[in-house]
């Protein structure tokens, strides 16, 4: 790799070719900024630390739980839509773009444009052909630069069509070569592109609240609504709750920090060890969709043979990386309690009441689907961990 300066003194490390144009549209360069998609703020009522075959039943989207206003961050929000590519934009969809879908409002997936749309309607209201951002942003004319050769620079390597990488990890592919100078270009591949999309709004309802476990049953810690709220510590928080993010029936799910000493702490501290933490994930669901039981055992088979270890999931060790189930009633807890027995005594998955969830850093929600891969409902994809 090679250090040089460019103009505007923006730095950029020389890379091997990694891709063409052509296949590097299927992940965006830029996860922190193009793909804005799930760039909306994490569950409501805890702490901060910094496709249609699914659809909800139509039983539940117009339950007596309906609210006749328009969304406020935290409802759960259900609507029927259909989404298609403007113009010649064409990408697989990471998320279910047509039929009835139901999510936290503010609560990230699917596009922001879509959160901002839903929270100025009220249930009944709908929109046609309306244009949604793709979630890569504008095209920026300041992410084109013109490089001149250096001789410092194997210029062998620099075709139309090399990515590079600059220095602060945005990537860049070259667009030109002239015989003095090469043009580059840091906007996302399908930078500009929208959809058109339908929206109708068919019922707001509120969002859990209530977030800790008492066993006096004080009123106040009670949960609100009829979405449960279900907690998992399963190593690695990124996979994990991808693997929720595809069941049907979870309409919201974030990532953060329980059962620690410290408050509002940060992810490095967690990794330290030092803080008491897990990684945890916390999952808002539809029982008449999916059952808690189904959710635990979605967790068991996530952790396959590291349910039998200590303080460890994977290659991932630590007691940051134990792996327990957060019980937010009494029912919860002897569901689980049924479950973790028919793995014997030799299971290492503990199960604790659940106490204050502090929401993981911004760029950790929803993580793998930001790096480019599917959080459609029923997705049997193999997940990728770390990206």
């Amino acid at each position: 790799m090679i250090l040089v300066n460019m103009p505007h003194r923006i730095p950029i490390l020389f890379l091997a070719v990694l891709s063409s144009c052509s296949a590097f549209i299927t992940q965006p360069a830029d996860p922190n900024r193009n793909l804005q998609l799930l760039r909306n703020k994490p569950l409501s009522a805890t702490a901060s630390s910094s496709s249609s075959s699914d659809a909800v039943p139509a039983s539940a989207a117009t339950s007596s739980s309906s609210l006749d206003r328009q969304p406020t961050k935290g409802d759960i929000v259900t609507v029927n839509w259909n989404l298609e590519p403007r113009a010649d934009f064409v990408a697989e969809p990471l998320f279910d773009t047509t039929g009835q879908i139901s999510f936290v409002l503010h609560g990230g997936n699917y596009l922001p444009g879509l959160h901002e749309l839903v929270a100025a309607m009220k249930p009944g209201d709908a929109v046609e052909n309306t244009v949604l951002d793709a979630g890569w942003g504008e095209r920026r004319d300041d992410l084109v630069v013109k490089m001149p050769k250096q001789d410092n620079l194997d210029m062998s390597k620099i075709n139309v069509g090399t990515e590079l990488m600059l220095a602060n990890g945005l990537k860049c592919v070259v667009t030109e070569v002239g015989e003095e100078d090469f043009t580059i270009d840091a906007n996302p591949p399908l930078a500009g592109a929208s959809y058109s999309a339908n929206v109708t709004l068919v019922s707001v309802e509120e969002g859990p609240t209530q977030l800790l476990y008492r066993e006096d049953g004080n009123e106040d810690d009670r949960q609100t609504g009829r979405y449960g709220v279900a907690t998992f510590a399963l190593g690695c928080f990124w996979g994990g709750e991808l693997e929720f993010m595809r069941v049907a029936g979870v309409v919201g799910t974030k990532v953060g920090y329980t059962q620690g000493e410290k408050e509002k702490p940060t992810y490095n501290e967690v990794c330290s060890g030092t803080t008491g933490h897990t990684e945890a994930i916390q999952v808002v669901f539809d029982p008449s969709v999916v059952s808690f039981e189904k959710l635990v055992h979605i967790a068991m088979d996530r952790l396959d043979d590291s349910k039998y270890m200590l303080n460890q999931v994977g290659n991932d060790r630590g007691t940051q990386y134990r792996h327990e189930i957060y019980y937010h009633t009494s029912e919860q807890r002897e569901i689980a309690r049924e479950v973790l027995n028919t793995f014997g005594e030799h299971c290492k998955t503990e199960l604790e009441q659940a106490t204050m969830f502090y929401d993981g850093e911004d760029y950790h929600q929803q993580y793998l689907l930001k790096g480019g891969q599917s959080a459609k409902k029923g997705d049997d994809t193999t997940i990728r961990c770390y990206g």
